[in-house]
């Protein structure tokens, strides 16, 4: 392994045609820097919203399966559901060469045991967003529900997912939409690692810990608006850079 392998993990684009910008700097990250990573992993809400994989051309995600796919016959490529898109399936993934993992799953990462996931399951204080996974997110027969919908019918659902949460956001604290204390050491011991890397708050930052006299860390993603948010991972460590999107 050289010095300069490195991973790239990303998260929370929220790819929409309403910004076509952030779209356009996914496109050229994956036609240039992500070639040169060893792997690239992507931590959920890569768009706006999901509504099966059958309405890709309607909400203008066809050139972005098409460059996942080419990215993904250079390197390996994996992604996690969030909980704008976890309607992902297995057309997409066969579309797009990513592999799809399961939130909460853990990897080698140069030699460092790390629990990667949305972030969304550690936000146990957000009491409504909770009854949205549980309802919605993990609950296998509304999804198959939801995708027998006709598509105009779907993109309407959606629509109306999004200016509510629009509401919910604006008349909760931001504290309480963030991670608790308690689901973050929860998850360390459950999974045994020292490491763990997230997205979903859009609060990009590191945050160290002692759990059961161990020292752990965890990475937090920042989202994708004016500036992106690319993490590196290598042998001597992880960085985030943000460069700006025009």
């Amino acid at each position: 392994m050289s010095a300069l392998d490195f991973t790239y993990v990303i998260s929370d684009l929220h790819l929409t045609p309403e910004r076509p910008g952030v779209t356009a700097y996914f496109l050229d990250f994956l036609d240039s820097s992500a070639k040169q990573a060893q792997a690239l992993y992507v931590l959920g809400d890569l768009f706006e919203y999901w509504i099966g994989d059958d309405a890709a051309p309607l909400i203008g995600a066809e050139p972005v399966i098409a460059a996942m796919s080419e990215i993904a016959k250079q390197i390996p490529c994996y992604f996690i559901a969030g909980n704008r898109d976890f309607l992902v399936g297995e057309q997409f993934s066969l579309e797009t060469g990513f592999t799809i993992l399961a939130d909460e799953t853990v990897i080698e990462l140069y030699g460092q045991k790390t629990l990667l996931l949305h972030g969304d399951s550690l936000c146990t204080e957000d009491v409504a967003h909770q009854q949205f996974r549980e309802t919605m997110v993990t609950n296998l027969e509304w999804r198959t529900q939801f995708l027998k919908l006709s598509i105009p019918d779907r993109i309407q659902s959606a629509m109306q997912a999004r200016e509510e949460s629009h509401k919910h956001k604006a008349n909760i604290s931001m504290e309480i939409m963030d991670v608790t204390e308690k689901s973050v050491t929860a998850a360390f011991e459950e999974h045994a690692v020292k490491q763990m890397i997230h997205g979903h708050t859009h609060r990009q930052a590191e945050h160290h810990y002692t759990v059961k006299g161990e020292k752990v860390t965890r990475h937090v993603l920042g989202d994708w608006g004016a500036t992106s948010s690319l993490m590196k991972v290598c042998e001597t460590g992880i960085s985030i850079s943000n460069p700006a999107i025009t």
